[in-house]
């Protein structure tokens, strides 16, 4: 028998999802990111140079950044001045690379994109939220620049989406809250295209194993919660 979530979820429901692009009015490229009780701002921005290793080459860069604030999780955290900490570290990293594999650099010749995660709320899920929500910025901002004549070409080669899934119980959740986390025997983040190609795939066994069949089972839940994530994606971009 599926399990009652705490939320009152499906086992693979996602919980409220939304995108409210052009949050901040100065910045085309700007995204309100909700996704329960997750609230990530997302915000992407276009300057001119590259990285020294880049120079002369015809093409642009992507990188990102990702920081939560003091309250994100209900107790102040200090902030991350200078050297941000590993798990910070981590995740922009993972956020540009997942923006880098659907973005055609050539495009965007001696310029840089910059984006910018910052969490508001923490509730589980900030990766995964950043991520969707950098993808919705960065294409609002590609949007805004097509629309001056500022883009040689469009850069964007496909869509990305991320989700989390986990083992529970033997039961398989989808966006897990940070309870289901922390009570998770599996975690796995996944990162895909919109055409289904994977970008990245990372997590493991809090406690014991798990199979292979659980293993593939996991992905194909993730896969289905990944094309709602795209319908909101473009839901939003379409307004």
């Amino acid at each position: 028998m599926p399990m009652q979530r705490l939320d009152g979820r499906g086992p693979h429901h996602l919980r409220p999802l939304s995108f409210q692009v052009g949050w901040i009015p100065s910045v085309p490229g700007s995204v309100l990111v909700d996704l329960g009780r997750t609230r990530v701002l997302c915000t992407a921005v276009i300057e001119e140079g590259v990285p020294p290793f880049l120079q002369g080459s015809d093409q642009g860069w992507l990188t990102a950044e990702y920081s939560m604030l003091p309250a994100s999780t209900g107790e102040r955290r200090g902030r991350e001045r200078g050297k941000p900490d590993g798990r910070s570290v981590e995740i922009q990293r993972l956020i540009g690379r997942s923006l880098r594999a659907v973005v055609n650099r050539k495009a965007l010749p001696g310029r840089t994109a910059w984006v910018d995660c910052d969490v508001i709320c923490a509730d589980g899920g900030t990766r995964t939220a950043a991520i969707n929500g950098a993808f919705v910025a960065l294409s609002a901002c590609f949007r805004d620049l097509q629309a001056r004549g500022a883009l040689r070409s469009w850069p964007l080669t496909d869509s990305v989406r991320s989700i989390s899934v986990g083992l529970h119980e033997n039961q398989i959740l989808v966006d897990l809250t940070y309870y289901e986390d922390s009570q998770a025997a599996v975690d796995m983040n996944l990162v895909m295209t919109g055409s289904g190609r994977l970008v990245e795939m990372g997590g493991g066994a809090e406690r014991g194993t798990f199979t292979l069949e659980q293993m593939q089972a996991m992905i194909e839940a993730a896969q289905e919660a990944l094309g709602r994530v795209g319908a909101a994606q473009e839901a939003a971009l379409s307004k």
